[in-house]
């Protein structure tokens, strides 16, 4: 465990006060950390929206501590690498949402690193999307607990399947609600010990899959389904925050818990569709409302209730925050970008440093999927979309210059100053150049996936993480998480993962495939540079894929498939590329791939 790697010290840029200090008793407060998907600012009625009804977080919001201009970043990723390591996105190797590049380096520290070093019960439950394989895996990140989805968006919300500990198991009910019901049971389960409780909600992101009775409500209010399903899902939110809030009522812990509340970026666009506290930019963008969300913090007793912070505040501070509200002793071996709110919270100080300067970088998806003909992975190296944020100011770089905005006099970014202004511009984007060169001192490149962990036998490898050749190419066209390989018509073309086998030893090899009738007895191969395991297809498996349920006319569709042992092969442990090829093709096709299984089934002999 990377805990063992942790230097437990005084945190020399924390003032640490003991746990029992604040808890009131012998341990360190409970944390539970609610963050949702794609709401935005404006989506909640204590931000002035008159259409939506969150009670309940309105009712958090009044109960709490709250900074009034927290900032994330633009994409989903990049906010829960940053919020869990407090180190930019860049500097955890995080740089996409997508094709291994949304992976947190395994020898980053998170919140659950250093909480379970300080005796915490850890656990997690929902939307993870910084790494699928272990040990950037949410149990290999210092959760003892997983319900959720490991890679990026899912596809279906009712019923859904989720993975368990690394098993997938089928689930009753919508999916913010069977969220909601696994964090509560993990709560029950430890009350009467410290817990860290991370519910990364997947809504209101898309699919726009919410029933009747949310959807018609607001439908009746809105003119646009995507708005009318999104605030469907938001109060959905409300109602199982207020589950969980009533929960610790129940249990005696809402004083001994520290709660905190935010969204993962702004609202998806289009810009206009819907209220956004009069800010400029949406989901993506490196503009206020691209990247401001609500932060909430609630612990009776030790929070001040129903008060604004105006500091300046981001992603980067939580970490260090909660080490420091929780007497968390064991500091990351990696410096942190972030700085403890602790003070500010605790009413100790309202001192904060006027010059501070909080850096935003978004490529944009085009970029991140390879759209314009550019590699995916060189997007790393797109220094703009850029901003910089600072108590007074924002520049903005979309690619075509800077720009300068006056957020205290025009926090609707209307009137571009730069010219009136040249000295603070010219500041403020050399120290964006600074930032980005700084960030990507270690480079960032599609990691190798390791497989045949001791603690973790089994890996699958998915389609998005894989390189292919020829016609060979996505489904759904940009390769996000769940899509998979078609096109495959030729034995001449190969699909590879470049990995890392961690223990030699027996290795069992399976496809995950779907094909027509006339491709049943192909023969597909997966090698190594020293050995290799070939087996035919046995079944046809094809399902016409279905367009996923939603509210919206944006088609993407889904697909089931079937799993076939390949074989058994011995490999050594080291790095290589595993290839998986066709050495007999029977019909015009081959087959579509969405994933191969490789497991570790017995030492080397």
């Amino acid at each position: 465990m990377k805990i063992r790697s942790l230097l437990f010290l005084a945190l020399g840029f924390l003032a640490l006060l003991p746990a029992a200090a604040l808890a009131g008793d012998d341990q360190g407060p409970n944390v539970l950390l609610i963050m949702t998907d794609d709401q935005g600012y404006g989506d909640l009625g204590f931000h002035g929206n008159d259409l939506i009804e969150t009670p309940v977080l309105d009712r958090l919001a009044r109960e709490s501590t709250r900074f009034e201009h927290f900032m994330v970043s633009p994409l989903c990723s990049m906010t829960r690498a940053t919020l869990l390591t407090g180190r930019y996105n860049l500097r955890t190797g995080c740089a996409s949402v997508t094709r291994g590049l949304e992976t947190v380096r395994p020898e980053e520290v998170t919140i659950a690193e250093v909480l379970k070093g300080a005796g915490y019960a850890t656990g997690c439950f929902g939307k993870w999307h910084i790494g699928e394989n272990y040990p950037s895996h949410p149990n290999g990140q210092g959760f003892d607990e997983f319900l959720g989805m490991p890679q990026g968006h899912w596809d279906d919300y009712f019923d859904p399947e989720l993975e368990h500990n690394g098993r997938r198991i089928r689930t009753e009910g919508y999916i913010t609600d069977v969220l909601t019901d696994a964090a509560m049971e993990f709560i029950h389960g430890h009350r009467d010990e410290p817990f860290f409780c991370y519910l990364p909600y997947n809504a209101p992101h898309t699919p726009m899959q919410i029933s009747d009775d949310y959807f018609d409500k607001y439908r009746a209010r809105v003119s646009d389904d995507k708005v009318a399903a999104i605030y469907g899902m938001v109060q959905n939110i409300d109602e199982n925050v207020g589950r969980l809030l009533a929960l610790l009522d129940e249990l005696h812990l809402s004083e001994k818990t520290i709660v905190i509340f935010l969204s993962d970026n702004g609202a998806e666009g289009p810009e206009g569709s819907r209220y956004n506290a009069g800010m400029r930019g949406m989901k993506g963008t490196v503009h206020e409302g691209g990247v401001r969300v609500p932060f909430f913090v609630r612990w009776p007793g030790h929070v001040e209730a129903d008060r604004s912070l105006e500091q300046l505040a981001a992603h980067i501070d939580v970490l260090p925050t909660l080490a420091e509200l929780c007497g968390a002793t064991g500091v990351p071996t990696k410096p942190l970008d972030g700085r403890s709110l602790a003070p500010l919270l605790l009413g100790e100080t309202s001192e904060w440093p006027e010059d501070r300067r909080i850096f935003t970088r978004s490529p944009g998806w085009r970029a991140m999927v390879g759209a314009d003909g550019v590699p995916a992975s060189e997007s790393v190296n797109v220094a703009f979309p850029g901003s910089v944020r600072t108590t007074r100011w924002r520049a903005v770089n979309e690619g075509g210059g800077w720009q300068l905005f006056d957020m205290q006099n025009d926090p609707g970014q209307r009137v571009d100053i730069s010219a009136e202004h040249p000295e603070v511009t010219r500041q403020l984007a050399g120290s964006y150049d600074s930032w980005f060169d700084d960030v990507r001192k270690v480079p960032v490149v599609r990691p190798v996936i390791g497989i045949g962990h001791e603690e973790w036998p089994r890996a699958r490898l998915a389609v998005p993480e894989a390189y292919f050749t020829g016609k060979v190419d996505w489904y759904n066209r940009w390769g996000f998480a769940h899509d998979w390989l078609t096109h495959w018509d030729d034995s001449v073309d190969r699909i590879w993962w470049e990995i890392e086998v961690k223990n030699p030893g027996k290795y069992r090899v399976s496809v995950n495939y779907a094909c027509p009738e006339s491709s049943v007895g192909t023969v597909l191969r997966v090698r190594t540079r020293d050995a290799s395991a070939e087996g035919a297809l046995e079944e046809a498996h094809a399902p016409n894929p279905v367009q996923r349920p939603t509210r919206i006319k944006k088609p993407r569709f889904v697909q089931t498939f079937r799993e076939q042992a390949l074989g058994e092969f011995d490999l050594e442990a080291g790095r290589t590329r595993l290839t998986l090829d066709c050495v007999r093709q029977v019909g015009p096709s081959i087959c579509d791939v969405h994933s191969i299984v490789v497991e570790r089934i017995a030492e080397s002999r």
